[in-house]
């Protein structure tokens, strides 16, 4: 038989082992998964085939130990192939981007030349402006040197020879007496301004501030004066100008017959808190003729939240703007955070137009057991300012808990019996309440403390929840 009559004949494939099938099929299952992992398409990206299939190839060297040697050949060279072409793609890459930038050098060329005409046309217009600026600072300075030495014959004369001779402060002092309607003021005024503005352009901005606050009338004391120190900033190693500023008029303010306004006023507090001058900060406040507003103390007391050593300090002084400004829930509130709970029932009392809901407000923001003691007991003679049993159920009803019970555990059967006798605002179902909030919360002899008063009170047979106009001194009144 020969050669083509075999061919014709069907040859049976290869029996491979069960092992071999297995390792087969692995190797497609893990070429498949890699392949939907990774994301290729039917394009695919050449790199991630590649990597794929050369981990296949190991493992396939690896499996078939017999051909290890000629696949791992094989596999070098093909390696080395791919290498060569990605450094080819690599360097085709590089050399179409430097062509782009060398096709695009002439129009960038153009475009530099372009931009120098217009630069050299702005710069003629520059020069133009500076020389028609330049006549007119020469021209002010001629002004005003004539100005001055019509200034000097002003400053010079004065009407009683014993007094000193007028310095920086006697010229404030003779300018502010001149009568508004001269026409020598206007002038005055207008040269401070302009010199004002000189100082600060020339950067001695000690001297601006010094000027500032001595200026006539105070012109240059406005919030505009403010706002140019603000543009100047921080300069490092120098005082900050602003502060400067603020401390030349807070320190002047004495000198002048009206204080320093509002405005002013919050500005240099916020300023001097900025800075860390508390020291500063409390010497205007205490010393100084300023105008406090509720914005000032608030301010304050947001800077003492901020750093606890310096919380006390900072309580005080708001105290002083808040009762300045007749800020009294403010002001007692600042007493409690201080813990001078004495001293502000003396000013409850003084100040007679707190309500119920002021004195529980206080309570919520200053939780001192201290503080509801005093509240809800007799003080000086009189009567509580506040009912023991409606302050202990809105402690529990405002998520103030560990207060109510910290309260309740300094109170005895004695205190206790004399806190309801006295308290006639107080009803039987509220007073059930608070024997229910002390049972509750583990204080079962209280509980009974209170149930035992109810029940041994004059007239009183059954305490029922339904009736709430029942009140506990009813019988007192009767």
């Amino acid at each position: 038989m020969s050669v083509q009559e075999i061919n014709k004949h069907a040859v049976l494939p290869p029996i491979i082992n069960r092992s071999d099938k297995e390792f087969l099929e692995s190797m497609q299952r893990y070429i498949i998964t890699e392949i939907e992992r990774v994301g290729c398409n039917e394009e695919g990206p050449a790199d991630e085939y590649y990597i794929i299939y050369r981990n296949v190839f190991d493992k396939v060297i690896e499996y078939v130990t017999a051909y290890k040697s000629v696949l791992t050949s094989i596999k070098k060279e093909y390696d080395t192939f791919i290498e060569t072409i990605k450094k080819g793609q690599r360097t085709a890459f590089h050399l179409h981007g430097k062509l782009k930038v060398l096709a695009a050098e002439p129009t960038a060329l153009v475009y530099h030349r372009k931009r120098i005409i217009q630069l050299e046309a702005k710069l003629k217009v520059i020069e133009n402006n500076s020389s028609k600026i330049r006549m007119q600072i020469d021209k002010t300075k001629q002004l005003r040197a004539e100005y001055e030495t019509k200034e000097i014959k002003y400053c010079t004369f004065s009407k009683d020879p014993s007094k000193p001779i007028p310095g920086d402060q006697g010229i404030v002092e003779e300018l502010c007496e001149y009568d508004p309607g001269k026409a020598k003021e206007a002038e005055i005024l207008l040269y401070h301004i302009e010199r004002f503005n000189e100082l600060i352009s020339l950067g001695e901005y000690e001297k601006a501030a010094c000027f500032a606050a001595n200026s006539p009338r105070r012109i240059l004391q406005n919030i505009g004066t403010v706002n140019k120190f603000k543009a100047v900033g921080k300069i490092r190693g120098k005082p900050f100008p602003l502060l400067l500023f603020f401390e030349a008029i807070f320190s002047t303010s004495h000198a002048h017959r009206r204080p320093i306004d509002a405005i002013l006023t919050l500005e240099g507090i916020k300023c001097g808190l900025s800075e860390k001058r508390l020291d500063l900060v409390i010497n205007w406040v205490t010393q100084e003729r300023l105008t406090f507003s509720e914005e000032a103390g608030d301010a304050i007391c947001d800077y003492g939240e901020q750093n606890l050593y310096i919380k006390a300090k900072c309580l005080a002084l708001a105290q002083i703007i808040y009762s300045e400004c007749n800020l009294h829930k403010k002001a007692l509130l600042c007493m409690c955070k201080q813990g001078q709970i004495h001293k502000a029932m003396e000013y409850i009392q003084q100040f007679k137009e707190f309500t119920y809901y002021d004195l529980m407000e206080l309570i919520k923001l200053c939780p001192d057991p201290e503080l509801i003691q005093c509240l809800t007991k007799e003080w000086n003679g009189k009567p509580p300012f506040l009912s023991f049993g409606l302050t202990i159920i809105h402690l529990f009803s405002v998520d103030m808990k560990k207060v109510g019970i910290k309260v309740l555990q300094e109170i005895n059967k004695d205190a206790i019996e004399h806190l309801m006798i006295n308290d006639p605002f107080c009803s039987l179902e509220k007073w059930q309440e608070v024997a229910n909030i002390c049972l509750q919360n583990g204080f079962v002899r209280l509980s009974n403390d209170i149930m035992s008063i109810l029940r041994s009170q004059a007239g009183v047979t059954e305490i029922s929840e339904e009736d709430d106009t029942v009140n506990l001194m009813q019988h007192v009144f009767w």
